[in-house]
């Protein structure tokens, strides 16, 4: 799918200055989206919406299908009347990160009384369209409402640690579950609807100012998910069903020993046969929800990182082929366009390259990369094609300003000023120098917009703990800031006119 000369910004929901303790769908979405417009920015991307597993990270959801509710607005609950506005008085004003323990806490019993009072009270203006989406959805939601509700009640213990007759999901079992679970599952319905609700009135107001939204695919599932319970015969399990073998990288940039990501793989054989009818329903799934598509780990669609599941590191992995081209032909007759952008970095073969050029998707460049030796500098835009995407940097790297600071080379720096002039701005230089590329589209980290350092980090790759909770502060959507982007979209032609 071609993509016109354009421009946005890279931000998750998470990361705005909303009420109660996390960035969510409410006036601060609506806020960032009025100051998009303003500078001209014709892309929104945000990391994966689901609901997150053990450490927060949106890339280790526990389903691929679902909506975060903590992303959900209690403020439009309680204008829509699911809630009093009293009872959700007192929670925290916009905070420098995400506690996400202590937000879960307050926020999810205050999204589950909203959602009784919804139930109970069935507003005619919303209950049609509450009963159209459990219908429409039925093929995700009624195994993530099972999943959440069981996860909750095992104190959100991995599914292979429940009774082994609820592991396996025995008819019998379930169906005295379902008495005794009903009104649960039925609050996370509600749940999910609020979600899906907020969500697209954010696109329609976005639309409505000609912002598209860029979301994002992890190749790979959590073992901990919704989507491993109900489906175990899609992925490499022993007769436990516990992981055989699981996906990783081999060491590389961010890491010395590679990363051991612990997902189990897929048994290929079995989707092909199949025909991929789960990938076409979450690829469905995702088009439901944004305009183009980031595959993430695209690398793994040619051949994937195989970990023996008892390994302590990726070291000793290995590649195995994966039936990319068979997959991405079958989306296409079945869903139509592709809108995908392949996130290809790391160790690219030509076979990859052949995989994303066969279906015409956008590749990724990353200026940070760029400034190491000839090598890297197939990063650099004298290196660049139209069908590309170049960032300053991405959710997984340092900001600009903290790689400068903190991770960039002498010879890093020396080539910068050797490229771009020895300016004293090298965030808003390699700014300009993404904009003036040829690359169809350029995409910058809100941090990088504002100019802030390594405490603004999104994720470090390989460390466990302290990512994902970055928020912006109040008040910096400056007019000034706004004016600034805007004119360098109009002298860059990114400006959609």
């Amino acid at each position: 799918m071609p993509f016109e000369r354009s421009s946005g910004v890279l931000l998750h929901i998470s990361s705005l200055p909303s009420y109660g303790g996390i960035g969510d769908l409410g006036p601060a979405a609506y806020q960032f989206a009025d100051f998009l417009a303003a500078a001209k920015q014709r892309y929104w991307q945000v990391l994966p919406l689901n609901p997150t597993g053990y450490g927060n990270s949106p890339y280790g959801a526990i389903s691929a299908f679902a909506g975060n509710p903590l992303l959900i607005s209690l403020e439009y609950l309680a204008d829509w009347g699911w809630i009093e506005g009293e009872r959700i008085s007192g929670l925290p004003q916009a905070t420098a990160t995400v506690d996400f323990e202590e937000t879960g806490k307050a926020k999810l019993p205050l999204l589950a009384e909203a959602a009784r009072n919804f139930l109970n009270r069935q507003p005619r203006d919303q209950w049609e369209r509450f009963q159209t989406f459990c219908r429409r959805s039925a093929n995700w939601l009624e195994d993530y409402v099972w999943y959440a509700v069981l996860r909750r009640s095992f104190d959100y213990a991995s599914w292979h640690t429940w009774p082994a007759e609820i592991v396996r999901r025995e008819k019998e079992t379930m169906q005295a579950l379902a008495e005794k679970y009903e009104q649960d599952l039925a609050i996370e319905r509600a749940i999910q609807f609020a979600f899906e609700e907020q969500w697209q009135s954010l696109r329609s107001y976005c639309a409505n100012r000609r912002i598209e939204f860029i979301g994002d695919i992890a190749i790979f599932v959590s073992y901990d998910s919704a989507d491993v319970w109900t489906h175990p015969e899609l992925f490499e399990l022993d007769e436990n069903l516990l992981p055989q073998t699981v996906a990783g990288v081999p060491p590389d940039y961010f890491s010395a020993s590679g990363q051991k990501w612990g997902n189990p793989l897929y048994k290929w054989d079995v989707l092909a046969a199949s025909g991929f009818a789960w990938w076409v329903d979450r690829v469905s799934r995702a088009k439901e929800l944004y305009d183009a598509i980031r595959l993430d780990h695209f690398r793994g669609f040619e051949a994937f990182w195989e970990i023996p599941a008892s390994d302590e590191n990726a070291i000793n992995g290995k590649r195995v082929k994966a039936p990319g081209a068979e997959l991405f032909k079958t989306l296409q007759a079945r869903l139509g366009d592709l809108p995908f952008i392949a996130e290809d970095l790391g160790e690219i073969t030509k076979d990859v390259d052949r995989l994303r050029e066969q279906f015409h998707m956008p590749g990724m460049r990353i200026l940070q990369f760029g400034f190491g030796g000839r090598g890297s500098h197939i990063y650099l835009p004298h290196k660049y094609e139209p069908n590309t995407v170049v960032y300053t940097g991405t959710h997984d790297n340092d900001t600009t300003l903290g790689w400068w600071t903190n991770g960039a080379t002498k010879a890093e720096i020396e080539a910068v000023g050797n490229y771009v002039g020895h300016e004293s701005n090298v965030v808003w230089s390699l700014i300009r120098l993404a904009a003036t590329s040829v690359a169809a589209i350029c995409l910058f980290p809100m941090q990088d917009l504002l100019e802030l350092g390594s405490e603004a980090r999104m994720n470090t790759p390989a460390v466990p703990k302290n990512n994902w909770g970055w928020r912006y502060a109040p008040g910096v959507l400056s007019a000034p800031l706004a004016e600034k982007l805007a004119a360098l979209m109009e002298a860059t032609d990114r400006d959609g006119i």
